[in-house]
């Protein structure tokens, strides 16, 4: 029998008083001190990577921790049913702040979604708003703000730590743009420097704090020389150095921070589709969502290992494309074909 659902508010408040004080008192503290959700089952995906889980609507932050959730069942019966309320549509990318939440592009919702798993809250940024049209890459700043491109725009969109609309990078007087289609975006926290992929002007542009153009990279029309790009599509940055994905010409470009080339990783293949991330240590990873792999390269471009996303058992996650990593440790993938975004552990064996 159904109880109230302020009754059930209560004791779930008793009921978690209860548990932090007994055995779970030690799942409540990695909990609250780990960005990756609850999650009982890790499966071995590789001897560097662990699958923890997925996760792909409001559901899956709304659940309470399974020792919780079933003890409520028991005392007060069972909830009432939950209405859907938001999944992924079409996600394209993946990033988090300094609390963990995990923010998630959608352009088929036309919208950014908010997963706060700590807080087990989640919110929509963007529904309803004329401002975001289609959100295609993230970043997030050393102050928590929220850079969102935009490509009906042209335009990256920026918002505080508590979703408020800032304003603009690339909008100039008129409405017009100073970009012709931004793609991939990354901050570096030490400087404050932005880079921004402009893929039909096959660049990567750099970008003050205060959003003022200090460099270019790469040249119009394109090209296949050392700092010449041709659709530059993702860009991250990490221990000093800016790794561009060269899709047009399927390969990995390395510079450093001010634009200057320094070496580059070919690879077998490359698209729009194609995400990048690098941890820590400089290893690199880069998602092939046609053979549903995920291929890690060392520093230097060494071949680590390759990950295939269908040795993962009953989670239905396949097609990887846009990556990020929090904490040097925890490896969110975006599966835009299931809607889903998947979390994986980093072994530290990776590193060696």
């Amino acid at each position: 029998m159904s109880v109230d659902k302020s009754i059930r508010r209560r004791i779930s408040v008793l009921l978690m008083c209860c548990i932090v004080t007994g055995p779970a008192a030690a799942w409540d503290t990695t909990f609250a001190t780990s960005p990756q959700p609850a999650q009982s089952n890790v499966q071995q995906a590789t001897a560097s990577l662990s699958f923890v889980r997925v996760f792909s609507s409001a559901d899956d932050v709304r659940r309470l921790h399974p020792i919780l959730d079933r003890t409520l069942d028991i005392i007060a019966g069972p909830a009432d049913p939950v209405i859907h309320v938001d999944a992924l549509q079409s996600p394209s990318a993946v990033t988090t702040d300094s609390n963990h939440r995990v923010f998630v592009a959608d352009p088929g919702a036309k919208a950014v979604h908010v997963f706060d798993f700590i807080r087990s809250k989640y919110s929509v940024l963007g529904r309803g708003s004329e401002r975001l049209g289609t959100p295609i890459s993230l970043a997030v700043d050393g102050r928590d703000n929220l850079y969102v491109v935009d490509q009906r725009s042209r335009s990256v969109l920026i918002y505080d730590s508590r979703g408020k609309f800032h304003g603009y990078l690339g909008k100039l007087r008129g409405g017009e743009s100073y970009f012709d289609s931004p793609a991939g975006i990354t901050i570096d926290k030490t400087t404050g420097r932005i880079y921004v992929c402009d893929a039909p002007r096959h660049m990567v542009i750099i970008m003050d704090s205060r959003g003022r153009v200090i460099g270019k990279v790469g040249k119009r029309g394109g090209g296949n020389g050392p700092g010449e790009f041709r659709q530059p599509s993702q860009v991250v940055v990490s221990g000093g150095e800016v790794f561009v994905l060269d899709a047009g010409n399927t390969r990995i470009q390395i510079l450093d921070t001010a634009g200057h080339y320094r070496r580059a990783i070919n690879l077998a293949y490359a698209d729009h589709r194609t995400g990048l991330a690098v941890d820590n240590q400089g290893n690199i990873y880069v998602s092939d969502p046609v053979l549903n792999q995920i291929q890690v390269f060392r520093r230097e471009g060494q071949a680590l290992y390759i990950f295939d996303a269908r040795t993962i058992q009953g989670a239905n996650f396949s097609h990887p494309s846009g990556m990020w990593i929090d904490g040097g440790q925890w490896l969110y993938v975006v599966d835009s074909e299931s809607n889903r975004v998947g979390l994986f552990q980093i072994s530290g064996e990776n590193a060696r």
